[in-house]
This record gives structure tokens, sequence and C-alpha cells, in this order.
């Protein structure tokens, strides 16, 4: 009777896990569309929810205590990042995010390999994997708050030997490894001290790692930090013997990878190249320099109007200006007013337009901007021509001509959304100063450009203004 209990207890768990997986795999195929996202991630949050609950009943816990205190100080935080914090810091939230999934990970390791004498090779293998990408995932993912947050500069940190330095650090890493796994007794005396060096060790890989990427990288090192959750989550799951957490792990790992490809891809540029090339350590030219382009040609929002009014056909290009002030939904709805106007409106999204993978999209569905108007670089570029007015809120780099004529420009290659070619551009920002890459944009000094000075949501509404008087 108590086998056949056990048997059905294994049986439902085994078949909750499955039903969890399949709400992941779901709902991560519907994360692939702005139309079904939030469904996808409903469906993907039910899934985790029910491994929590059949794992907790499973394990037979005999005081929840604490347990219950982890769950009300997670779920706060989790209810205050939902509704407090303001869409221009989603990109500083995903990467803290990352990185408490990081430590969770090297925390769930490293208490396995404190409680449990005698394990084998295979599970002190995965024991290590969870500790040394747990805990460059933390740190590294700490160093990319901080430059989002503009605590850290956004500058790439660049020093002589990095990559000899990393090298040493991964080496050593790899003998600590050898040492937890096989030789046992080498190096140190007792497993708290090869377990705090594997620790420190990867704390240390982790900052050496991110503290060289310029701003201008930080999609694409999110993207990547979170894939390292996953493949973090996925070897602690081998540690605990757990299916559902090794199938989420690996979900998430495969699917951050496949991101950072798309990442690299949208900047025409190696994964190892981002990692190590420290793009965005330009040197800022000097006003001399930058008089030679030419002469900017400032608008105001009235003959901005004049010429909108005339319009049949706009492009909208939002950026990070656009999120920092909050103005996504004027944005949206000045494009209802050039539609009511007889004009086409589209809004064009570059891949790694804002700080984050998804930043614009993220903004644009907030204020409810119909996806049938979201269109690619791609979809654009190739009747540019045809478009009356391109206006720019906010965007630098994805539109910077220098990525397609300057040959010595650091972001040479990168496909762009090529405003330049429009029949006029607008462009708003608050002054002239260079992108989070740190580079001119000559777009500024095209014959074809007009600058629309001050604060975009300010801007924008004056244009609603006018359209409504």
């Amino acid at each position: 009777m108590i086998f056949l209990e056990e048997v059905n207890t294994t049986l439902i768990v085994n078949l909750s896990y499955i039903l969890s997986s399949m709400l992941f795999i779901f709902g991560l195929k519907m994360l692939g569309s702005p139309e079904t996202a939030r469904k996808g991630n409903l469906l993907s949050s039910s899934g985790m929810f029910l491994a929590i609950v059949v794992t907790l009943l499973d394990q037979n816990i005999v005081d929840f205590s604490w347990i219950v205190i982890g769950l009300c100080i997670g779920a706060s935080i989790g209810y205050f990042a939902a509704t407090k914090v303001k869409m221009t810091s989603m990109p500083e939230m995903v990467a803290l995010f990352n990185g408490f999934g990081g430590i969770a990970s090297l925390l769930v390791g490293s208490a396995e390999y404190l409680i449990n004498i005698g394990l084998n090779a295979a599970s002190l293998l995965a024991i290590f994997l969870t500790v040394l990408i747990g805990g460059v995932t933390f740190s590294g993912s700490l160093i990319a708050w901080g430059k989002l947050s503009e605590f850290i500069g956004g500058k790439p940190f660049l020093y002589k030997g990095q990559q000899i330095v990393n090298f040493l650090l991964l080496a050593i890493l790899l003998i600590c490894g050898l040492e937890m796994i096989f030789i046992q007794g080498l190096f140190t005396e007792t497993q708290y001290q090869i377990l705090i060096l594997i620790c420190v060790l990867a704390f240390i890989l982790g900052i050496f790692l991110v503290i060289p990427i310029g701003g201008a990288d930080m999609p694409v090192v999110i993207a990547l930090l979170n894939s390292f959750s996953g493949l973090a989550a996925c070897a602690a799951g081998f540690v605990i013997e757990n299916n559902v957490l090794i199938v989420a792990g690996a979900l998430v790992g495969a699917s951050g990878l496949i991101l950072t490809n798309i990442m690299c891809k949208a900047m025409n540029r190696s994964l190892a190249n981002v990692l190590f090339s420290g793009f965005g350590a330009v040197i800022d030219l000097s006003s001399g320099e930058k008089a030679e382009q030419g002469e900017v040609k400032p608008l105001s929002s009235s003959d901005a109007y004049l010429i909108l009014e005339a319009s049949s056909s706009v492009l909208i290009v939002p950026g990070y200006g656009m999120a920092v002030a909050q103005a996504q939904h004027v944005v949206r709805e000045l494009g209802e007013l050039l539609e009511a106007n007889g004009a086409e409106v589209r809004y064009a999204i570059h891949p790694v337009a804002g700080r984050m993978p998804g930043h614009m999209n993220v903004l644009l569905a907030e204020a409810n901007v119909s996806y049938d108007v979201l269109v690619e670089p791609e979809d654009v570029n190739p009747i540019m021509d045809t478009v009356d007015v391109c206006m720019v809120i906010g965007a630098n780099d994805v539109v910077n001509p220098d990525a397609k004529e300057n040959q010595g420009s650091p972001i040479y290659g990168m496909p762009i959304i090529e405003v330049d070619r429009a029949k006029t551009t607008f462009v708003l920002k608050r002054s002239m100063a260079s992108g989070f890459a740190g580079i001119q944009n000559p777009l500024f000094f095209k014959s074809n450009t007009r600058m629309l000075f001050g604060d975009a949501k300010d801007s924008v509404s004056a244009l609603v203004a006018e359209f409504k008087a």
C-alpha cells in the first residue's frame, strides 16, 4: 500500500512537471509576438507557480516558516517591481533580476555541496558549474545594472592585458573545479575554503567580463546574462535532481543565447567582438571637428506642424530619449491625429533601440500603439525615399549614417534605420550631445534634417496642440 502511494505521488509530481514544462514552452513561443506576449507571460508564470507548489508538497517539508517568509518577501519585491518601477528603469530591473537568478543558483549549489558528503563526480561537476555560472551572472549583472542606471560610466573600462587576466582567472577557476571534483585536498583543507575561493573568483570574473563593455552594447549583455541565469538554474536542477528546473533553465538559457545572436546580427558584430572589443571607447570630437560637419537647422513646433500637416507618409523612430521623457502616450496621440489627417503612420523599431531587447516594443505596447503599424528596418529601408517625414524621437546610434558611410566609425557595418534618405527628417533631442555609445551623429548636419530641441514629451505635446487648434 505504501509502495502504491509512493508510485502515485511520483506519477502525479512528474505529470505536473510535464504540464509545467509544456506551459513554459507554449508561453515562450507566445512571447515571440507582441500580440500574444501577455498571454505567454501568464502561461509561463502559471507553469512556474504549479512547479513551485508541487515541489513544496513533494518534499515532505515539516516546517514552512522560512519558506513562507521567503515567499512573502519575494512576492513583495515582485509586486513592487511590476507596479512601481518606471518603464525607463526596465533595463536596470531586468539586469538585477538576472543577477538574482544567478545568486539563487549559486546558493542552491553551495548548500548542496556543504550539506552532502561523498558526492559523486557528476554531482560535483554540476555544483561547480552552478557556482561558477551563478557567480559570474550575479556580479556581471550588478555591473550591467550600474552602467544602465549610470552609477557607473557607460564607457568601457579598458586596460592593457585584460584578455590575459580573464584567461588566467578562468584557468584558475578550472583548476579549482578539478580540486573540488577529483583531487579534494590538494590546495585547500576544507570544503568551505574551496567553495569560497570559487565564489570569489567567479564574482571577479563576472566583473572583469562586463566592465570593459560599452553602454551601446548593453542590449547584447542583458540578453547574454539572461542566458547565463538560465544555464545556472539548469545546472542547479541537476544538483538537486529536479526535472522542471532543468527544463526551465535550459529554455531560458537557449532562448537567451538565440536573443543574444539576434542582437549581435542587428549590430553586425560577433559575440566575441562585443565581449572583447570595448565598443564605445571613442574619442570625443572637439568643437572644431564638429563644426566641420556643417550647421544644424533648428525647427519650431509650428513649422514642424506645417510640414507634418502636408505629409502623406510619416515614419516615427523611437529611442531611449522617448523612454526618458515618458513620451510614448503623446507619441501615440500624435500618430492618431496624423492618421486622421490622412497620413500613413508607422513606427520603425530597431532591435537594439533602447537599453534592453524589445525596449521600444514594451513602451509602445504600454501606450496601446497597434502592433500592425510596428515595422522593422528591413521593411522600411527599401522605401525610405518615399517617406515624407521621419520623426526620430530620442534615437541616436540606430540612425547614425556613419554605420554605412564612415569605415573608421566603431559602428561601421551595423544595420541602421536609414532615416537620412527620407524627404525630411525631424530629430527630437534635448541637445547636441552624443548618444549612449558616445559617438557623434552626422545625421544632425544633413541638408534634409531639422532639429526640434527640447524635452521629447513637451515637443510632441506642442505638435498635438497644433493639430487640435
